[in-house]
């Protein structure tokens, strides 16, 4: 297939984090405005990273890419897109209102649910609204991971349902207006989705097997709501000569296999596959190679470096282990391996003999396909949003809808049918987590970095909510903040890649969590070519890269680790293990 030639008006780039589907919608989008078309790429990512990779600062408004005829690009704000929400619903009511009404009215749209809302809107209008793109003949959306995506894309349907079955005219927003005004942009938004015609998903993908897996996921889940007109992008396909260079061989055996038990559904779809860069694909001119049918190889001068390298992870751990128990959580970007780094130090320490529970916030990850077989002193579970959510609705009803008549009930049920209720249920289930590391150590792998700032800012509206719905409030959200900023309690690791993208918005997502008074506890750079040998030019091209990344993260941080890139994928207890390096390990504890 060629991806270029046959771009519908709507595209879809999704995809487990990491695999590049921000290179490739870029890449995309510039050739379509090459060829003459006028192209709006979108993206839908709190954590976006468009600005650095087109080298524009963008807006929530169109703007200009430099060297692009005929391109603009925006960034979808979520607190900028609530603010404006806020104004839309409030303004009316200004001066007709007690000051008193309005702060309460403002007060209940403070919440999460009014900040993801207000995003989904802006997303519907450009999906939804035929005449705020007229002027384009393509919109391009850049996404977010593939959990943040599904859920994205599952919310046209979702409110459109809740809209149509409300009978009382109110939400967990508040009065229900300020959404019916845009009951037809979320019908319009479903009846496009489902348009072969117009909309096109485009699965990015490695040649790696969890990447396949999700993709496969991905897509089953939404051709069940009707997004059926799909295609698959394999990107950083390996194509020079891997004769007599282990570490190229090992390269294209490991993409092999990944590609031999590629799931069948995804055989079925259109593919196009586009090669490994040797260097970084940032800014246009790089972008414009994407597409090429041949690698661009820089060959990098040769240079005999004494560069000392960070320490091995293991040496992370055995600090880690000194405090007995508490909360280890991963954090950083899509697709720098925080699901592997979580499995690995959960597996050690439980090795050890500690008492261990490993699990995630990411609704798209799954621990299971890392730790394939079960390990003495080890519990895994996986927060799963639909069954949060029916659990915490069971609650609600039994609690604060206890002493309320039949009217309050049916009140109360059809508030908590909103798509919002997922949210606040999410939210509960961290905090119920993060509590279990009063007893033993808990390993947290967290979502995307985007998601994982929402879900941690939603910390304080969370308390607003849930006193709205329910008169008790668990302990473990009361002690929530005060022990994420615990340094002894809690300790974050930020995860991350020795490339220009992974490495600053892990800086970015540093300093947010600095505003929140949480610090992390070390960086770990995963995956590098740094340690490993080669000859292959693309491989050597992108060991050289890594250098200045590698410098700059150990700026950043006091404490940093290095994680090499192995031979063999990190799958199950012996894989894990050689992602710690090869210091002697503790004893294990009788």
């Amino acid at each position: 297939m060629n991806l270029v030639e046959q771009a519908t008006k709507y595209m879809f780039f999704t995809g487990k984090g990491g695999v590049g589907k921000t290179s490739v919608s870029c890449a995309a989008a510039i050739a379509l405005a090459d060829k003459g078309r006028r192209v709006l790429l979108v993206s839908t990512d709190p954590a976006s990273n468009l600005d650095e990779v087109l080298h524009v600062d963008l807006k929530s408004t169109p703007t200009s890419v430099p060297g692009v005829s005929r391109l603009d690009a925006l960034n979808i704000d979520p607190e900028a897109a609530a603010l404006e929400y806020r104004e839309r619903l409030l303004s009316p009511y200004r001066g007709l209102l007690p000051e008193a009404s309005l702060k309460s009215m403002e007060e209940q749209l403070s919440g999460s649910c009014t900040t993801e809302i207000a995003a989904f809107d802006e997303f519907a209008r450009l999906l939804g609204d035929a005449n705020h793109t007229a002027n384009y003949d393509h919109v391009i959306f850049d996404t977010a991971p593939s959990g943040h995506t599904m859920r994205l894309l599952s919310l046209p349907k979702s409110w459109t349902t809740f809209i149509e079955g409300n009978t009382t005219g109110t939400s967990c927003l508040g009065p229900l207006a300020g959404l019916q005004q845009q009951q037809d942009t979320y019908a319009s938004s479903v009846r496009t989705l489902m348009d072969g015609a117009r909309t096109t998903l485009v699965l990015v993908s490695r040649q790696e097997q969890s990447a396949l897996r999700e993709a496969a996921n991905t897509s089953a889940e939404l051709m069940e709501i009707g997004v059926a007109n799909q295609c698959l992008v394999l990107n950083g396909v390996l194509s020079a000569d891997t004769t007599g260079d282990a570490t190229a061989t090992a390269f294209a055996t490991r993409a092999q296999a990944a590609m031999d038990s590629m799931p069948q559904s995804l055989k079925k779809l259109p593919t196009q596959e586009i090669l490994l860069s040797a260097t970084a694909l940032l800014g246009v001119k790089a972008l414009r190679s994407m597409f090429n049918l041949e690698a661009s190889v820089i060959a990098p001068a040769h240079e005999s470096s004494n560069d000392k390298l960070p320490q091995s992870l293991v040496n992370i751990v055995d600090e880690l282990e000194k405090a007995g128990k508490g909360v280890i959580m991963t954090m950083g970007k899509g697709g720098v391996g925080k699901t592997s780094i979580a499995a690995a130090i959960a597996v050690e320490l439980a090795r050890r003999g500690n008492p261990v529970h490993l699990s995630t916030t990411d609704p798209a990850a799954h621990i299971s396909w890392v730790v394939e077989h079960s390990v003495a002193n080890l519990t895994i579970s996986r927060i799963d949003p639909a069954e949060e959510t029916r659990a915490y609705q069971k609650e609600v009803m039994q609690s604060a809808g206890s002493n309320l008549d039949d009217e309050g009930r049916a009140l109360l049920d059809e508030d908590l049918r909103s798509p919002c209720t997922e949210e606040v249920a999410v939210f509960r289930s961290f905090a119920n987590i993060v509590a279990k590391g009063q007893a033993g150590f808990v390993v947290l792998d967290t979502a995307p970095t985007g998601h994982t700032i929402l879900l941690l800012d939603a910390a304080q509206a969370y308390h607003k909510e849930v006193m709205r719905q329910s008169s008790n409030m668990p302990d473990s959200v009361i002690n929530l903040l005060p022990r994420l900023r615990d340094p002894v309690f809690t300790r974050i690791l930020i995860i991350t890649l020795a490339e220009a993208t992974p490495v600053h918005e892990a800086k970015r997502l540093q300093e947010d969590l600095a505003r929140a008074d949480i610090h992390p506890f070390a960086w770990i750079i995963n995956q590098s070519l740094s340690p490993v040998e080669t000859a292959n030019p693309v491989l050597l091209s992108r060991q050289v890269n890594e250098k200045a990344y590698i410098k700059e993260v150990e700026q950043l941080s006091s404490r940093v680790a290095v994680v090499p890139w192995l031979t063999q994928a990190p799958s199950d207890t012996s894989g894990l293990e050689k992602m710690l390096g090869d210091k002697p390990r503790l004893a294990t504890k009788v």
